[in-house]
């Protein structure tokens, strides 16, 4: 059972503005008129949060047919980033939320359990926003290995 407080589907995706692996500044808003596949990880350069942005990578005309734009966002920091999509050539901008702010807007961030350890952390969630930025589709249960084909079929269902 989820204690998260997710936003709900049709709702208006929650507002944010934050940096990407450049520094440059990134407004949700920015991406109206397309699909945007906002994934939250844990962390860069770990094994399932590679296999993740790596299956996008290698889905990106695929997304780009169905006038969908990936954006990953995690809690790293911009430098860490760049290091991030430099060793995986990746091809969509990552987010950085430091502060968790974006994450605690979504409801991802929360108390996890990892090898006996308890912590609060992202979650790993996928939000599927539309093009006038509501809320089409929430993915809880993310698999890494699949879920850049777990997303083309969301949003051939939409």
């Amino acid at each position: 059972m989820s204690t998260l407080n997710l936003p709900k589907t049709g709702a208006p995706a929650p507002e944010f503005t934050t940096v990407n692996q450049n520094e440059e500044t990134v407004s949700l808003k920015d991406y109206r008129g397309k699909k945007v596949i906002l994934y939250f990880y844990p962390k860069a350069m770990t094994p399932g949060c590679t296999t993740q942005a790596c299956g996008l990578r290698d889905s990106k005309a695929e997304l780009e047919k169905r006038n969908a734009v990936a954006l990953g966002i995690s809690p790293d920091a911009p430098k860490r980033l760049v290091k991030f999509i430099e060793k995986e050539s990746l091809n969509f901008d990552l987010l950085s939320d430091e502060d968790h702010s974006i994450a605690d807007k979504f409801g991802v961030w929360g108390l996890k359990k990892f090898m006996g350890r308890e912590f609060d952390g992202i979650h790993r969630i996928t939000f599927i926003i539309d093009e006038e930025g509501k809320l089409a589709h929430v993915m809880e249960k993310v698999k890494t290995k699949s879920h850049h084909d777990d997303v083309l079929a969301v949003l051939d269902s939409l």
